[in-house]
């Protein structure tokens, strides 16, 4: 394939953190420094800033890629090769704070609600209508053997609904957990991630390292004499404490898995909390701390150079958010990285780079179940190690896994598996049945009460909902 007719379209590019990534990604390969990058995004004014960034960091590079922005999907997608979404329907407000706000009447109360819980129920019905019909747009518009790289939470969702629904344009998810855990277990250890060799599989967000070694060492006794002496990081006492129970470490943060289990976050129990370091309504405070940074980096977009990332940090001090620390550096380190280009380790652009060139890579990537994993049920969406060449993204076989790690993901596969079918069948029943079966909400709530937090829930997201999902 000729590079200069490679078109490349990132829906949802007002998403600046991922928007810079997967940019700085993409245009330092030569190969795809002079592709056509097409962004879109329905707020006309994100859309700008991002078009900002996108030709800062080309400048940065000395790439010379053409970049178009538009608000019209259609023109966006028209011929693309490559589409990558990001998208966030209904946004932190209302959206997200109605999935929070509305639970918590109910004693139920969270710390992401992107993945699963009831606060990943109703995001997977939001988005996954929206996406079908991006869907289609992509099967009539996209080039010939394009692909869609989903970076959309609750990821297991969707890349199961959408690869249900499509046979043309496959989708295959992309998430990080595994690459950055990686990272935090050899700081943890004190060697170089480079050194470490492990398998890795799963569902999103509950993938286990089924070996972790380096050098041919099993390093797994080294990691639970660091849980048995407390040596862990506060943030991680969560996944620790899984590596004690079941014998294998999981892939997501610790406030994550959290609330995708009926152990740890309980009314009345504020001493679990505590004892395991438990952020709760974490994801809306990251919310809360973007915004206060983002009229900083807005800013910074109009005149390089004349943001301080200190002044960032005394506001977010003062605004008495509660959130853990390492989101309040991590905005100041976004406005900083506005003007120094690295290397992220998202797998998005080196997928597209091992596709047009054929340079064989190993990526982490979700896929539906075609034998893959023995013991998780046949056509989910499963995070395996996957081969990307010429020929596209090859899922490995895993065989199956330990069993009490795949009775575990069973529990959220069955929720999973309800969302998908209420929005394919157009079925509001199972709705309340995926929150019924939610191991985090079932532990909590009693059925009465799920039944009427449901339906005050799609009552407040009409607005975002099909009309089958209305009262």
């Amino acid at each position: 394939m000729n590079p200069r007719r490679l078109k490349i379209t990132l829906i949802g590019a007002g998403s600046t953190v991922f928007t810079r990534n997967l940019l700085g990604d993409i245009l330092a390969y030569p190969e795809l420094a002079q592709a056509e990058i097409a962004l879109h995004d329905i707020d006309e004014h994100r859309l700008r800033l991002s078009e900002k960034v996108a030709h800062r960091i080309a400048d940065a590079l000395g790439a010379k890629p053409t970049i178009t922005a538009s608000t019209d999907r259609r023109r966006a997608l028209d011929g693309a090769r490559f589409v990558i979404n990001t998208i966030q329907v209904g946004g932190y407000k209302p959206a997200t704070v109605t999935d929070f706000e509305i639970p918590k009447k109910y004693g139920l109360e969270q710390t992401i609600g992107d993945t699963l819980g009831i606060g990943g129920i109703m995001r997977g019905l939001r988005t996954i209508p929206v996406q079908l019909e991006m869907l289609r747009d992509m099967e009539e518009l996209c080039a010939d053997r394009a692909i869609h790289l989903n970076y959309v939470n609750p990821m297991a969702m969707i890349t199961w609904a959408l690869n249900r629904a499509s046979t043309r344009i496959p989708t295959v998810g992309l998430c990080h957990s595994v690459q950055h855990t990686a990272q935090e277990l050899a700081n943890d250890l004190g060697i170089p991630v480079g050194e470490i060799d492990y398998t890795c599989a799963g569902i999103n967000h509950m993938a286990f390292y089924l070996r972790f070694e380096r050098h041919g060492e099993d390093l797994y006794p080294k990691l639970r004499e660091i849980q048995r002496e407390g040596r862990m990081p506060a943030w991680n006492r969560v996944r620790y404490e899984m590596l004690r129970q079941l014998g294998h470490f999981p892939t997501e943060s610790s406030e994550h898995f959290a609330e995708y289990t009926p152990w740890f976050i309980k009314q009345g129990r504020a001493d679990l909390l505590e004892r395991f370091n438990i952020p709760l309504d974490e994801y809306p405070g990251r919310c809360q701390v973007y915004e206060h940074a983002w009229p900083y980096i807005e800013r910074e977009l109009e005149k390089p150079g004349s943001q301080d990332p200190k002044a960032l940090l005394a506001e977010l001090d003062a605004a008495d958010i509660h959130v853990m620390k390492r989101e309040v550096l991590g905005a100041a380190r976004l406005l900083e990285g506005l003007n120094h280009i690295e290397r992220s380790v998202e797998f998005g652009a080196s997928i597209i780079h091992s596709m047009v060139t054929g340079q064989p890579r190993v990526i982490h990537g979700n896929v539906l179940n075609d034998r893959l994993i023995d013991n998780l049920p046949q056509g989910c969406a499963v995070e395996v190690a996957c081969l990307v060449d010429q020929a596209g993204v090859q899922p490995t076989r895993v065989g199956a896994l330990p069993v009490q790690l795949a009775a575990l993901m069973r529990t959220n596969v069955n929720v999973q598996e309800l969302v998908v079918e209420a929005v394919l069948q157009q079925r509001r029943d199972h709705v309340y049945h995926a929150a019924m079966l939610d191991p985090h909400t079932s532990a909590v709530l009693d059925l009465e009460q799920i039944r009427a937090m449901v339906d005050e829930l799609l009552q407040a997201h009409r607005g975002f909902l099909p009309e089958y999902l209305h009262a």
